[in-house]
């Protein structure tokens, strides 16, 4: 874990002990801060009774507190506790800002920090990925993997610096206020999250916080495919928010050298391949390095995995693909061939739009769809005019009759477009559950 004198005799109230909350409660303690800990569940707190004080910041007197830290999840623009700590004068920050303040005690090192709506996980994981071929000491943290705080600080060997890979949802952003990331990175930004914010500009001006933040020696690496992101990087630039501000997009990517990277597919992955090898050479990684790592780069789970190959059709699990823009690019990756769709589609779940419109250029390489949960039947009216359409309701029906009428050389994508929690704790169980039913297949 990441211990830090920054911290010590500083008082901390820390809200929610899930993973991320449990590990800050380890690192300040270790620290030798002082720290009241809560969460609505007893037995959430029982993991932490006899290591900090027990104490709901809704209640206590926060006079003297240096700061809450809340769980990313919690709804500032809703939950009390925002104006408890307004009135108090306490910032409320997240794990992403004590890793921030721990900073000058740790090893030499630098972070590079990821944000966009779609493709953060891949991306950060395909850094990471390079940055290990290329023999630096690196881990990755934030919203992929292990809590920051509870990774052992990286010593420098030859290269002199360690690497911390962050993927920062704009939720991590709001709750940082010094994170100066060394290289700082956004994908695309399409509508999202709108509940957590005052419209879509709201969001939008989350994500161009990481760039304020950081100091006028530092890089951006910017993609420019859609008009929230040109902004972003026009402002960037005329600021001269960083020393490198550098423009990238998916067709800097050769078709040609694409198809050396069975993990990175698709229009999407085009996009991620581009910033990861940007942010590579801005790290100094020479293009050997570079080029290798991304032919051996194998996919995260519930990101275009290939699952399994039955018969001579392709089960893919994308259940990561939480929105539509997200899931269009996967419908992409697998064109109509000799004028025969080839993709049998699943999807459904807790839409975030009425609407798929994100999808349709791509509506011609779908043999047929399956839709499931509470979107089911909206997204089925969606799509009859101009797909075969079967509303499955249930996740494995939907496996079961994909396989059934799928043919050698098709594709049965689980994309779903939606979030999860109708039938499923989260996107990770879905696509489990989706493994367990193709695995079922005979």
């Amino acid at each position: 874990m990441i211990v830090s004198s920054a911290f010590a005799g500083k008082t901390y109230a820390v809200l929610g002990l899930a993973r991320s909350g449990l590990a800050t409660v380890e690192t300040l303690v270790a620290s030798g801060a002082r720290v009241v800990a809560w969460d609505s569940r007893e037995e959430a707190r029982a993991l932490v009774e006899g290591k900090a004080e027990l104490g709901d910041p809704m209640e206590i007197d926060l006079a003297g507190f240096d700061g809450i830290v809340v769980s990313p999840g919690v709804p500032l623009n809703r939950h009390p506790i925002a104006m408890r700590a307004r009135l108090a004068g306490v910032p409320i920050i997240g794990d992403i800002e004590l890793f921030a303040l721990a900073r000058p005690t740790l090893p030499p090192h630098k972070v590079v920090g990821i944000t966009g709506t779609n493709g953060k996980s891949t991306t950060t994981a395909l850094i990471h990925h390079i940055l290990e071929q290329a023999g630096y000491p690196t881990v990755m943290g934030g919203n992929i993997g292990l809590p920051i705080l509870s990774q052992p600080p990286l010593e420098p060997n030859l290269h002199g610096v360690g690497i911390y890979v962050l993927e920062l949802s704009s939720y991590q952003i709001d709750l940082t206020h010094s994170l100066d990331c060394d290289v700082a990175v956004l994908l695309n930004i399409t509508p999202d999250h709108l509940d957590r914010y005052d419209g879509f500009e709201g969001y939008v001006a989350s994500k161009a916080r990481l760039f304020s933040m950081q100091s006028a020696c530092q890089t951006a690496v910017i993609t420019t495919e859609d008009e929230p992101s040109r902004s972003i990087f026009a402002s960037v630039q005329r600021a001269g928010e960083g020393a490198g501000v550098i423009a990238v997009a998916s067709s800097d990517i050769e078709t040609t050298d694409q198809l050396g990277w069975p993990s990175l597919q698709g229009p999407h992955n085009a996009q991620n391949a581009a910033v990861a090898i940007a942010v590579a050479k801005a790290l100094g990684i020479d293009e050997s390095t570079i080029t290798n790592a991304l032919a051996s780069y194998a996919s995260l789970p519930h990101r275009m995995q290939a699952v399994r190959t039955l018969n001579g059709v392709l089960y893919v699990n994308d259940s990561k693909a939480t929105n539509a823009a997200s899931t269009a690019p996967a419908l992409a990756a697998w064109p109509a061939k000799d004028g025969k769709p080839r993709i049998h589609w699943i999807l459904g779940g807790v839409a975030k739009s009425d609407n798929l419109d994100e999808c349709a250029p791509h509506f011609g390489n779908v043999a047929h769809a399956y839709t499931i949960g509470e979107a089911g039947h909206m997204f089925a009216d969606l799509l009859r005019p101009h797909m075969a359409v079967e509303d499955s309701e249930m996740l494995s029906a939907a496996v079961r009759r994909a396989a059934r009428i799928a043919q050698p050389g098709d594709v049965v994508l689980l994309s779903p477009a939606c979030a999860s929690f109708d039938q499923f704790r989260d996107f990770e169980a879905r696509g489990d559950a989706f493994a367990a039913a193709v695995a079922a297949l005979e």
